[in-house]
């Protein structure tokens, strides 16, 4: 893979709800997500969809399964399947969590924090380094919405995302939306986060929204609710920090209808594009 850093534009995460209207009215979208756990079957419709898709737009990978933070083995069988269906789709990238997901053969099926140790960045980034080297290919790891903190903790989110990515060699996939949620729960500066970031790094940012608990004071990153205003403010001064990055709009639930995010694709790029534009002039 190439040092430098690849620009696909504007995309959207791929989502079952739209497949039908991608495959006939091809929307003005420059690249497709796929969640990758998805497609890690043998054939059937999900496979029948998105080698159409492939057919017109570059896709991405991104997994919620690799479990990186684990102190379990790594789970060969998936690395395997992992590998056969980016043979298969052939995409930019592929991107997961800095997380753990899995213990004793378990998987919880959430996105766990892990401690920021000096001890946790040599675990996370040898683990790291052996997926890179079986896919022959560098990884994007994804920064996680955060409610809980450690007592052991060493250093902030911002130098152990970034310690850990320098010391496997891999790349960022910067969840703007995931920094001013946890920015909010913990009490952080996120312009900080930002300035704190290996900027040659970040080759994809996610924009989601997020909703808040019963009591009203800790955000959740659900991925159910349109990009937030606070957000879009961060997003535009993340534009400024990295430059042009490959930007998508996240939907996990209460799929709204295409054009919906088509239109938050729009504003998107209305956000990102002047800022880019007037760096380069």
């Amino acid at each position: 893979m190439s040092d430098q850093r690849p620009y696909l534009g504007f995309g959207l995460g791929l989502r079952k709800e739209h497949y039908h209207q991608i495959a006939e009215r091809r929307p003005r979208v420059d690249w497709f997500e796929i969640l990758t756990e998805n497609y890690m079957v043998a054939g059937g419709k999900p496979l029948h969809w998105l080698e159409r898709v492939r057919e017109e737009y570059p896709l991405v990978m991104h997994g919620v399964s690799l479990s990186i933070g684990s102190s379990d083995p790594l789970d060969l069988e998936y690395l395997r399947d992992l590998k056969t269906l980016a043979e298969r789709v052939e995409p930019e990238w592929i991107s997961d969590h800095l997380c753990w997901t899995s213990l004793g053969g378990h998987n919880f099926h959430d996105l766990l924090p892990l401690p920021y140790t000096e001890e946790a960045v040599g675990h996370v980034a040898a683990r790291v380094r052996q997926v890179q080297d079986f896919l022959g290919r560098r990884i994007l790891l994804e920064n996680l919405s955060s409610y809980v903190t450690f007592r052991d903790s060493q250093m902030s989110e911002w130098e152990f995302l970034s310690a850990v990515c320098e010391a496997a060699d891999c790349l960022i996939l910067l969840d703007v939306n995931n920094i001013y949620v946890s920015a909010v729960n913990h009490g952080f500066d996120p312009l900080e986060y930002l300035e704190g970031v290996p900027a040659e790094r970040v080759w994809q940012f996610h924009l989601a929204g997020h909703t808040t608990n019963e009591s009203g004071r800790i955000l959740i990153d659900t991925h159910d609710q349109p990009v937030r205003d606070e957000v879009w403010d961060l997003y535009a001064e993340a534009a400024r920090r990295f430059g042009p990055v490959s930007t998508m709009i996240e939907r996990d639930d209460n799929i709204p209808p295409l054009d919906e995010l088509l239109s938050e694709l729009e504003q998107a790029r209305r956000v990102a594009r002047p800022i880019w534009e007037e760096a380069a002039a």
